[in-house]
C-alpha cells in the first residue's frame, strides 16, 4: 500500500506541474494570436480612442504576465474569473457545457467499451479467420479517417438522405433523457468509430499474447472450452494494458470532442473553447483548457493505479 501511495503522490505532483506548464502554453499562445478582443467586440467602425478606453476597462492594457498571475491566483482559490466577452462568471458558462460534454463522452463510452471488448475477444478467439480479418480491416479503416470526415459521412447518410437523426445536436436541460440520447446518437457514433479500434486491437493483442502461456496450454489439455479459457484465464491477466488503453480513450472521448462538437454544433465545452478562441476571450480559453487537461491527467492516473493493482509486479523495479 505504501508503494501505491508513493506512486500516486508522484503522479499527482507531476500532474500539477503539467497543469502549470499547460496554463503557460495556453495563455501566451492565445496572446500571440492576431486580433484583439476589444476591436472584435466594438467592430471595425470603432475609433482608436474607443478601443483604447475599452481595453483599459477590460484590463487588456496590463502586461500579459501580470494578467496571468492574477488568473493563476484565482484558479488556485477556485475562482475561474469573468468572461471578457460577456462579463458572465466563467464557472456559470462552463458548468452546463461541461455537463453536456461529459454526457456525450459517457454515452459514447457506453457504446464503445463493451463493443471493443466483445470484438477484441471474438477476434482473438477466431484468430486469422475471415471474421478476424474483416474486423481488423474495418477498424483500421475507421481509425484512418479524421473525425470530421466520419461525422460528415454520418450526417450525409443518416440525417440528409435517410432523415433518421438530426444533423445538428442541439440539446438543452429541458429535454428528456430519451430526446438527449436521440439527438446525440450521431456524434456519439462518430466518437465510437474513431476510438473503438484502439481498444479492440489492444484487447485482441493482449489475449493472443497470453494464449501461448503454459497455464493456458494446461487449461486446453484439461478440455476447457476456448471461450471459457479466454474469459476466465486470459482476460483477467490481460487487464493491465487493456485498462490503460481504455483510460486513454476515455480521456479522448472527453478531451477530443472539440471537432465533433463543432461539426454537430453541440453545446459542449469544446464548442465553447472554439468560440472563445475566435473572440480572444483568454480567461475562458484558459479555464476550458485546464478542465480538459485535468480530466486527461486524472484518467491517466486512474489507469496507472488500475494497472498496478492488476499487476503488482509493476511496483518493483526490474
Amino acid at each position: 500500500m505504501k508503494h501505491i501511495l508513493k506512486i500516486v503522490a508522484q503522479r499527482i505532483a507531476l500532474g500539477f506541474l503539467t497543469l502549470f506548464a499547460i496554463s503557460l502554453i495556453i495563455t501566451f499562445g492565445v496572446e500571440l494570436l492576431p486580433g484583439d478582443l476589444a476591436q472584435s467586440i466594438l467592430g471595425q467602425a470603432a475609433t482608436p480612442d474607443a478601443v483604447r478606453v475599452f481595453r483599459i476597462e477590460l484590463g487588456l492594457d496590463r502586461p500579459a504576465h501580470l494578467r496571468y498571475l492574477d488568473w493563476l491566483g484565482g484558479m488556485a482559490t477556485g475562482d475561474m474569473g469573468v468572461s471578457l466577452a460577456n462579463k458572465r462568471q466563467i464557472s456559470e458558462l462552463v458548468g452546463i457545457r461541461l455537463s453536456n460534454t461529459l454526457f456525450l463522452g459517457g454515452f459514447a463510452a457506453l457504446i464503445a467499451i463493451p463493443l471493443a471488448l466483445a470484438l477484441g475477444i471474438l477476434a482473438a478467439l477466431y484468430r486469422n479467420s475471415l471474421f478476424d480479418r474483416s474486423i481488423n480491416l474495418v477498424t483500421v479503416t475507421s481509425i484512418s479517417f479524421p473525425e470530421f470526415f466520419i461525422a460528415y459521412v454520418l450526417i450525409l447518410f443518416f440525417a440528409v438522405n435517410l432523415g433518421w437523426f438530426p444533423g445538428i445536436s442541439n440539446v438543452s436541460t429541458e429535454l428528456s433523457l430519451g430526446d438527449k440520447l436521440y439527438r446525440t446518437l450521431l456524434p456519439a457514433a462518430t466518437l465510437t468509430l474513431v476510438c473503438v479500434a484502439h481498444m479492440m486491437r489492444m484487447t485482441r493483442a493482449s489475449i493472443i499474447n497470453l494464449l501461448s502461456s503454459p497455464y493456458i496450454e494446461m487449461a486446453r489439455l484439461k478440455g476447457i472450452k476456448p471461450m471459457r479459457i479466454i474469459m476466465r484465464h486470459a482476460l483477467p491477466n490481460a487487464l493491465a494494458p487493456i485498462v490503460n488503453v481504455i483510460a486513454l480513450n476515455l480521456a479522448y472521448l472527453v478531451v477530443g470532442v472539440v471537432i465533433v462538437e463543432v461539426v454537430f454544433v453541440y453545446p459542449g465545452l469544446g464548442q465553447l473553447l472554439v468560440d472563445s478562441v475566435s473572440k480572444r476571450d483568454v480567461p475562458v480559453v484558459q479555464a476550458c483548457s485546464m478542465i480538459f487537461a485535468l480530466v486527461y491527467i486524472s484518467l491517466n492516473l486512474f489507469a496507472d493505479i488500475i494497472s498496478i493493482v492488476t499487476n503488482p509486479r509493476l511496483l518493483y523495479p526490474r
